[in-house]
């Protein structure tokens, strides 16, 4: 077994004829320091030029799986399992990065090594100590790359602005805020194609192991939803995403049975996916309309349960009201539009009502006017209907016991509109679904109208 010293340099074949590897980090430090490690697959220019070489937690193995995080092990802080021979040429180089959430530097670091394995045993480290750093946030440890075969070097590079500062370095682009919507183009831009990748949004990676940490049992439903958007080729999109609650009467079982509770936290693990600041806008309708605020993962545990003590069930169920506060919300106006209203993040509502509207025309024309924004409507009935994607009722009985969706039923033949903004599908129990199909059917129609509002200026 080789011991290697910073910034020493040797031929993988001196150590091993292997290609299939295994890497482990190990991290000790002092305190409750926060850390992660992370691979970038670079080309041949030591640049990021495609993110799904970026092997991290929140995307844990390369598209082919030649770079794939294992966990910690044997008392190291992460592990990876590497299979060189089935990585594609493009990517010339594996850099193995530790990084420290802030105000903690890896000064702290008490003792660390980078372990290189090859069939079960051990064939080469480099050891780490904080001794060798003072302020940096990230360390560039130890990398692989194609030298007339593979080669092996250890680093040690320190990066004080920490893992943005590595993402840069490497000539990947870090994801900022989108600005504030602007005044609509004299005319809309040539057609763009909805884009698979997208550059890696720190935001969300924090946002990630924020949740990890005081939301474990949103990871699941996140991971959930997330592979139901790569699906739709919506990995890296981004959203502002509301959920607008039906309070009227007829609702009260519902809530009591904490099934839209439930509800409630797979809207909100969809949005920690479309939206880096863990936050769900709630807006509440019956007689009334209310724009209540955020649930987020900080708070959502028993959220809807204070709410509706907050704000009683009521009678009535006008859909326009609650329509025209969330536009005035996002938009600053409810009233007609006729002129495209372009954005750089669109907003995604899911609707959730068990009845029939009592303002039918108010919702129409919030619907037609609201095409010419950036904002989907997914409404989802609770009760029986023609969209039904749950169990059916036949015959007279079911005829009966069905609920009056007919608004809803219409939306997709709706004229008058800029493009087709909503979707509609209706269960009697949306809490029978399992979470993939659940995330399958909110994903119904979202991504053609992604498509098209991006290529009819809505979206730049």
């Amino acid at each position: 077994m080789h011991t290697f010293s910073r910034g020493e340099k040797r031929r993988l074949s001196d150590l091993t004829p292997a290609t299939r590897l295994e890497v482990g980090m190990g991290l000790h430090f002092g305190g409750s320091e926060i850390s992660d490690v992370s691979v970038f697959g670079l080309d041949t220019r030591g640049q990021l030029s495609d993110d799904r070489y970026f092997v991290f937690f929140n995307q844990p193995q390369s598209p082919e799986g030649a770079i794939r995080m294992l966990g910690p092990r044997g008392g190291e802080a992460q592990t990876f399992a590497l299979d060189l021979g089935t990585l594609p040429a493009h990517i010339d180089r594996l850099v193995f990065v530790v990084t420290v959430d802030p105000p903690a530097t890896l000064a702290g670091l008490r003792g660390g090594h980078w372990r290189l394995s090859a069939d079960g045993l051990e064939v080469g480290r480099y050891p780490l100590s904080g001794g060798d750093f003072s302020s940096e946030r990230a360390i560039m440890v130890a990398e692989l790359y194609r030298k007339d075969g593979w080669r092996v070097a250890a680093n040690g590079q320190g990066f004080a602005g920490g893992l943005d500062a590595v993402l840069r370095h490497f000539g990947g682009e870090v994801a900022e805020e989108a600005a504030a919507p602007s005044p609509p183009p004299a005319a809309p831009p040539t057609p763009t194609p909805v884009p698979s990748g997208g550059s890696v949004n720190l935001r969300k990676v924090e946002l990630q192991k924020r949740m990890e940490r005081e939301a474990p049992e949103l990871v699941s439903l996140a991971k959930t939803a997330q592979v139901s958007l790569e699906k739709k080729n919506l990995g890296n999109h981004s959203a502002r995403v509301a959920l607008c609650l039906d309070i009227s009467g007829s609702m009260g079982g519902l809530y009591r049975s904490g099934k839209v509770q439930a509800m409630a936290e797979r809207v909100l693990a969809l949005a920690t996916r479309f939206d880096d600041d863990g936050q769900l806008d709630i807006f509440l309708f019956g007689q009334n309309a209310h724009d209540v605020g955020a649930m987020d993962i900080g708070n959502f545990r028993g959220f809807i349960g204070q709410l509706v003590q907050r704000y009683p069930l009521e009678g009535g169920t006008y859909y326009g009201k609650a329509m025209k506060a969330i536009r005035d919300h996002y938009f600053g106006s409810s009233g007609p539009r006729r002129d495209p209203f372009p954005s750089q993040l669109p907003v995604y509502v899911l609707f959730l009502t068990d009845g029939q509207t009592f303002d039918t025309e108010v919702s129409a024309d919030q619907v037609r006017w609201s095409s010419y924004e950036p904002i989907f409507w997914q409404f989802v009935g609770i009760g029986k209907s023609k969209k039904d994607k749950g169990k059916k009722r036949g015959g007279f009985l079911g005829n009966l016991l069905a609920s009056d969706f007919s608004f809803l039923e219409e939306l997709d033949d709706m004229g008058g509109r800029y493009l087709d903004n909503a979707d509609f599908f209706s269960s009697e129990d949306p809490s029978s679904f399992p979470d993939s199909e659940l995330y399958d059917l909110m994903m119904g129609e979202y991504p053609n109208w992604v498509q098209a509002a991006r290529q009819r200026g809505l979206l730049r």
